[in-house]
């Protein structure tokens, strides 16, 4: 068997280049919060180019840290130790206030195709920077559908989250029971970081769209098996 995943902590960390687009819509860590989470969105617009403009656009209220085009170009809006506003209400463990916790990333993606090759690229190279930098793992890089059930869906059930857990970037599915049984799934879930005071339905939609997104129907014990394995 060969080696399993190095964690991003260890990976070969080479400058990532970035265009610095500055965005007005940031202000200070709240509370003397530092990033502990990493949060992935989509940006479900017509180009790039619109996205950058929207997250620069004081009018618009929203911003990220960093943006990644379809065909790989990342762009950095927003400075690391600064707030960036990219998730909004929600909860992820427990703990509100997810912007003052987080790095966002915007991937140039309408949600309803696969992220290209170039994209994921530097994806998988700006996160373990990312990750180093503020002492991230890899069960701390979650989806905006992760903190905001119900309300978010990016990036969505085309997005490749076992590719990034097979390079040790982000949780991997599997491991839980594969008994259906909705008090178990939702203790389990909670546990996982899943914690917001959402309906059975709501939950059990973003569990698949993190860890099975052809899932349909009723909870069933590939569900609960597809829930990362308990510490």
């Amino acid at each position: 068997m060969g080696p399993g995943p190095v964690p991003a902590g260890r990976q070969q960390l080479t400058p990532m280049p970035v265009q610095w687009h500055p965005s007005p819509n940031f202000g200070p860590r709240r509370d003397g919060l530092k990033p502990s989470l990493i949060v992935l969105h989509y940006t479900a617009m017509s180009s790039a180019g619109a996205a950058l403009d929207r997250l620069c656009d004081p009018k618009a209220e929203v911003s990220a840290h960093y943006l990644i085009g379809h065909d790989g170009t990342l762009w950095q809006m927003v400075k690391e130790p600064m707030r960036a506003w990219h998730a909004g209400t929600g909860e992820w463990a427990g703990q509100g206030d997810i912007n003052s916790r987080s790095i966002g990333i915007e991937l140039d993606n309408a949600g309803d195709h696969p992220f290209g090759a170039p994209q994921m690229q530097t994806l998988e190279a700006l996160l373990p920077g990312v990750m180093c930098r503020w002492g991230i793992t890899a069960p701390g890089v979650i989806g905006h559908s992760d903190m905001a059930p119900g309300r978010k869906c990016d990036p969505g059930p085309r997005f490749d989250w076992a590719r990034l857990a097979r390079l040790g970037l982000a949780l991997a599915a599997g491991g839980g029971s594969d008994t259906a049984d909705p008090i178990q799934f939702r203790a389990h879930a909670h546990r996982a970081g899943f914690t917001s005071a959402v309906d059975d339905e709501t939950l059990l939609a973003a569990v698949r769209l993190r860890f099975r997104p052809w899932g349909q129907g009723p909870l069933t014990g590939a569900d609960m098996a597809a829930l990362p394995p308990l510490d």
